[in-house]
């Protein structure tokens, strides 16, 4: 038989656990906003590069010579 202590101490440590598992989950939860913070920078960062290359035209390589063979 569980005495009025031991319900007190088993809803203490559940009330622990449960503390522990929340604080656990938060922390992964806070991890993952700032991974997906930190890659959406870096995924806008390259695509406003690659609109910027999109928008300067390449240099332009002079045209090659031919040689004209005289018949």
């Amino acid at each position: 038989m569980t005495t009025r202590s031991s319900k007190a101490a088993e809803a203490f440590f559940k009330q622990k656990e449960k503390e522990t598992a929340m604080s656990e989950y938060r922390q992964q939860q806070m991890a993952e906003q700032e991974k997906s913070a930190r890659l959406r920078a870096l995924r806008l960062a390259k695509e406003a590069a690659d609109r910027e290359a999109a928008d300067t035209p390449a240099p332009r390589k002079p045209a090659a010579r031919r040689k004209r063979y005289t018949a």
